[in-house]
């Protein structure tokens, strides 16, 4: 660590979103900065100034730079150093590196940091997450989570083919399966869980984003597409077998060793970055991927061993 004895704050968007700081030892306090709710009105956005005021901070790391409210909170820390984050344009870099760029003038190599996440959860979700796979059967078993949803239609695989894959992994591998996601997500999960054989556990919207963590984190594997639990498991260090298409895995794919990329071949819109399709073929790079690429993944994994 380049600065031990520094005090961290971060300002997130929602309170939901301090949950993932709670018990990170490098993180002084969360602040909420909620721009379309609590912080709507420019009373209470002046009064989160003048608290960020008060706190006589030494140095900003923007990550908001086009939005203008986060600049006006910005202004509560000068004449204190400032750091910018830009968006790769023209250039290809992971997510991760390329949010490290800013620090760049501290000293800190983005290219030479260890690319990893981590998340740390604490004893109440550890212990959350073992009810529901002692109560199913799941404990000393293999167990395999599937996450099908997503923010963006264009990062999601198909329901039939979740439930195809569910159904191959319990019967081929004697693998259990979980499906996970937000509450947003529940009707996909009933969905899948309502055409398999095999009557996977649903615990899609039963938990918040830490417990959630420890769900992942007692799995052997994640299946998802481009999207947060993607990132999550990779963070407890649960391995991902991600499904791609429109977004560029170079870009925004999974982080860390042991990670598989699964990417139809022979779509010529591949990569489009976009969160719209407009492929006369809807979906086509989503659509392409079979079960059984998927599949043959997870039981490569699973054959490597840890």
């Amino acid at each position: 660590m380049n600065f031990p004895e520094a005090l961290i704050s971060v300002l997130v968007g929602n309170r939901a979103s301090t949950e993932l700081f709670r018990h990170n030892p490098l993180i002084h306090e969360t602040i909420v900065f909620d721009r379309r709710g609590e912080h709507r009105s420019l009373s209470a956005l002046f009064r989160l100034w003048q608290r960020l005021r008060s706190s006589h901070y030494d140095m900003v790391l923007n990550y908001q730079r086009s939005n203008l409210k986060a600049w006006f909170l910005a202004s509560a820390t000068f004449p204190c150093q400032v750091l910018v984050y830009n968006k790769a344009r023209g250039r290809i870099v992971h997510a991760v590196t390329n949010h490290l760029e800013p620090l760049v003038p501290l000293g800190i190599d983005a290219a030479g940091v260890e690319q990893r996440l981590e998340l740390f959860l604490g004893d109440e979700s550890e212990k959350y997450a073992q009810e529901p796979f002692s109560l199913s059967g799941f404990t000393g078993k293999t167990v395999i989570a599937l996450n099908p949803g997503a923010s963006h239609p264009v990062n999601r695989w198909g329901v039939e083919k979740f439930a195809l894959l569910a159904d191959r992994l319990a019967e081929q591998l004697s693998a259990k399966v979980v499906i996970v996601g937000g509450k947003e997500d529940r009707p996909l999960a009933d969905e899948i869980a309502g055409m398999c054989r095999s009557k996977p556990l649903v615990l899609t919207g039963q938990t918040d984003l830490l417990q959630l963590g420890a769900v992942l984190r007692k799995c052997a594997i994640l299946v998802s597409g481009d999207t947060g639990p993607m990132h999550m498991a990779t963070a407890v260090g649960t391995r991902v077998v991600a499904l791609f298409g429109a977004a560029d895995p170079a870009r925004t794919g999974p982080i860390g060793p042991g990670h598989r990329v699964v990417q139809a071949g022979g779509v010529d819109c591949v990569p489009c970055r976009s969160r719209r399709c407009t492929n006369k073929d809807f979906l086509r790079c989503m659509e392409k991927i079979t079960v059984a690429e998927v599949f043959d993944a997870v039981a490569a994994m699973l054959a490597e061993g840890n």
